[in-house]
Formats: C-alpha cells, structure tokens, sequence
C-alpha cells in the first residue's frame, strides 16, 4: 500500500515481554495514541509513558487513509451545524488552532511528511449539489471561513473535469500530508522524548487491580496508573462501547505519476484536495510525486463488525472507483493505478469523536473519528488526557465531549439498517438530492451513516 510501502518505513521497536510498570500506558499507536504519549510527555516531561501496538505503528487507519488533515472537529460545517450549533463556533476555533499546532509540531520536530496547507474544494457534480454549496458557503462565512464559490467556469478553471457543476474553495483550514511519515515523525518524537513504544504487542485485557489497571498482552502485561485507550475501529476492549462503533470499510486507488503533459491537461495548480458532494462521494488529491489519490464511494460493512486483513482488497470496488476516476479525468485515459488497498474506519452515528472514561477515571478513551481523524485526533488525545487528569477547562466542557452517540442496533438489524441505508443514499443522489422516508427518519432520530 502507497504510504506505508516505503523503505523508509522504521523498524519496529521490540514486542512487550514480561511484566512492567509505568504511570501512563497507552492502547494504539495510530494518531490518537502517538499525539497522547507525545503530549503527556509535554505537559509532564516526569511522567513514565508505555505505548502498547499490535501491530507497527501507523499499520491500520492512521498509515491507510488519504491524508487529508482538516481543521473540522466535528466532520465537516454541516455536522457541525445540525449536531453542536450551540458551540460550533467554539469548535470552530479550537479546530483551526489544533490544525496550526499540528503544522507547528510538524516544522518544530522536523517531521518530512509533506505537510501542504492547501485548502480544499467541494465539487458539485450534479446542479442540486451546486445550489446547496450556494447556500452553504454563506453559512461558512458567518462563522469565520474563507470561503470562494466556483461556477462551472470557474471550478474548471482550477481543476480540469466535465462533471463538475461548481463548487466551494474553502481556504486553510486543509493541509494535505503524507500520513504515514506523519505517524512515523510523532513516533519518533515520541521515542527521542523517553516513551517506551512495544510493537507487535496485542492487548486483550484492560482489568481493574487495586489502585492501578492491568493492560495484559499476549505475551506480559503492564500495570499502569492510568490508560488512554485509542484503538480506533479495532473491537473496543471495553464491551460497553461496542454498539457505538462500526467498522466500515473504505478503498482507494493510486495512479503512476503523472507527466508534466498529464498534469498540465488537469491544471489542479494550486493542488488542494477535493471532495465531490453526493451522499455517496469520492475524496482525492496529488501526492509529493504528482500521482493522484482517489479514494471513497463504495464504504463496506460486513455483518457482525468483522474486520479481517481479506478484506482490504475488493476487485468490484476498484473496478467502479477506477470507472469513476476515468469519467472525472478522461483525458488521462490509460493511466496505470499502481497501489490499492482498504481499511476500516471507526463509524458512530455523528461522524465525529466521542469521548469517556471507566474504572473510576483511571481509563479514558477516543473513538468514532468516521475517516476524518487525521487532524482530530489531536485533539481527541489532548481530550482524553484532560479527562484523566480531572482536568475542567473549555474542552472538557463542550457538549461535544460530555455526550456520547447514539449507540447501532444489534444485529442482525444493525447490518440490515446499514444496506437500507446506503442504498437511500445512492437513490438521493439519483433524484437530485431527495432523502426518503427512512433518511428522513434518521435525521429525526439524531442518526447518521457515512456513505
């Protein structure tokens, strides 16, 4: 897989074996993981900090993904406005502020990971999706964004496709990175910083012992005075957060790098990354070596929450997101998609993060990111940590961190409400936009699925 195929990739730091201690053990190293050990580290530079992962880091979601890091703390403007309006602008703030300490850690620690603030376009394909970017990019305004409407003229303009309709140019509050050297730079900082990192080292049981908690391995256990748990869309080693997350599958295409002809037929100049605005939509952007990413669209669940590595390839869902790439840019007719591959996304019903603790406050967790964890899981760390030091300040106070989603339906309803609701999705995009009583229904409800 292109980001993580990369002979630079580090070598893994030896498995856990044995028993130790230490006062903060943590469960994953993707973002959330590596952003907690390194700021624990900096708000106590005493403190004795144990990383546990099960595989290396950044393998799963933090190594897989498009490499989007977006300013939103809340899954984009929209979600924001329907589920926290009453604090948007609050997190509207502090998600541009997380974004500028991203980009700060990011030159302070010399992190090569070809962090671009490029901003991002929302491209209409169909005129009912222009007429509600119209509207929206008012809205945006009003709560502090930079924001240019595109007409088709313009859109074309910039990037190069019949499909498009128009469009929003949403300023700075997008960088496009490479996600794994991302991973792997916090990794190393945290590692120059004195934090202990276990590779290969699956945890499967976090156990309540006497004043401290017990994180058992396969192969040794940790005792530790405080957990932070951010395994993302792996099975929760709580059983009570398993109906709030779902994994669903996400697949993307990278093509060979484009010639100077190539590129200069797209434009694409001031290379942002672009999402398309159908319930059912693509994200994509160029790469540091001028390829094209190009992921979304056909998201996958399988019955029961079953995540297996068997599942990270899918030739029908390549075939069709190859079909659509070619529809977008024909003129790169020919072009070879040389990497491919899949992986599971942590989805709960509001898209965004949710937040809490267990065993009398000495274990906290981060989940529920829906894909757009890349910056947020910034500042889904520095949230858990406040809440395992007790701490009462302005994030632990939002609404946001003190309410949790509404948890899915057991199954075998809960694969049936999923496929009922991808394909009310997929027929609103065929009929301009137009949610049917069962997506009706679940707005009313406080639910969501991500396509």
């Amino acid at each position: 897989m292109f980001w993580l195929d990369d002979p630079q990739a580090p070598h893994p730091e030896p498995r856990l074996e044995g028993e130790t201690q230490c006062d903060l053990a943590i469960v994953g190293a993707g973002f959330t993981g590596l952003w907690s050990a390194l700021l624990a580290r900096q708000r106590n530079p005493g403190l004795d900090i144990v990383v546990l992962e099960a595989r290396r880091s950044a393998a799963a979601a933090s190594g897989r993904n498009g490499g989007f890091c977006d300013a939103s703390l809340t899954h984009g403007f929209a979600n924001g406005v329907t589920r926290f309006g009453d604090e948007l602008d609050t997190l509207e703030r502090l998600g541009v502020e997380n974004l500028d300490a991203i980009e700060s850690t990011v030159r302070d620690h010399g992190i090569d990971c070809n962090f671009e603030r490029t901003g991002m376009i929302d491209a209409a394909t169909a005129p009912w999706q222009y007429a509600e970017l119209v509207e929206t990019a008012d809205a945006m305004r009003a709560h502090g964004y930079r924001v240019d409407v595109l007409d088709r003229d313009g859109i074309r303009t910039e990037v190069a496709s019949p499909t498009y309709e128009g469009g929003l140019w949403i300023h700075d509050r997008t960088a496009i990175v490479n996600p794994a050297k991302l991973a792997w730079g916090l990794r190393r900082a945290c590692l120059d910083a004195g934090v202990r990192l276990h590779e290969d080292t699956a945890v499967v049981r976090v156990s309540a012992e006497a004043e401290r908690i017990r994180v058992t391995t396969s192969h040794g256990s940790v005792s530790a005075r405080r957990v932070a748990l951010a395994t993302n869309a792996d099975r929760p080693l709580l059983a009570r957060l398993r109906p709030f997350v779902l994994p669903v599958y996400d697949y993307v295409l990278v093509t060979e790098p484009l010639s100077a002809a190539q590129l200069a037929s797209i434009g694409w100049a001031h290379r942002q990354g672009i999402g398309d605005s159908g319930n059912q939509f693509h994200y994509y952007r160029l790469t540091a070596d001028s390829r094209i990413l190009w992921g979304g669209y056909d998201a996958i669940y399988h019955f029961g929450n079953r995540i297996d590595v068997e599942l990270e390839q899918r030739g029908a869902t390549f075939d069709k997101l190859a079909n659509h790439f070619f529809a977008t840019f024909p003129q790169l007719a020919g072009l070879r998609f040389t990497h491919r591959w899949g992986g599971a996304i942590d989805t709960c019903s509001r898209f965004c993060a949710f937040w809490g603790t267990s065993h009398g406050g000495r274990v906290a967790y981060a989940l529920g990111y829906t894909g757009l964890g890349v910056g947020a899981s910034r500042f889904g760390a520095q949230v858990m940590l406040d809440l395992l030091e007790g701490r009462r300040n302005q994030r632990t106070a939002l609404r946001m961190v003190r309410t949790r989603p509404l948890p899915f339906p057991p199954e075998p309803f809960r694969y049936g409400v999923v496929q009922l609701t991808r394909w009310s999705l997929d027929h609103a995009d065929r009929n301009q936009g137009h949610r049917n009583l069962w997506l009706r229904a679940l707005d009313t409800a406080g639910l969501g699925f991500d396509s």
